[in-house]
């Protein structure tokens, strides 16, 4: 079981991540707290443009600690519809 843990709140935690680059991509039904959509957007060469959101938690915000490919590449079509996280987002699996 992975979990994802920010500020002592489970972020999000599932049995079925996938693993990409060292990173545990997260469903997204296993996501546990709220988040906020973000203008951020960055460009991997073989995954596609990754999107970014903000998690929130009580009235703490940690901005754009969670990414996604919403159209990901042929090469990393198993990451499409899950997130990954950063920024301080502490994932033990």
């Amino acid at each position: 079981m992975a979990k994802a843990t920010w500020n002592g709140t489970v972020v999000a935690e599932s049995d079925d991540t996938v693993v990409v680059e060292g990173n545990h991509y997260f469903p997204a039904h296993a996501v546990k707290v709220a988040l906020e959509d973000s203008s951020t957007h960055t460009t991997c060469p073989w995954k596609g443009e990754a999107s970014y959101k903000t998690i929130v938690v009580g009235d703490e915000r940690n901005v754009d600690a969670a990414w996604f490919y919403p159209s990901p590449k042929d090469a990393a079509a198993e990451i499409k519809d899950r997130l990954a996280f950063w920024k301080g987002v502490e994932v033990t699996a």
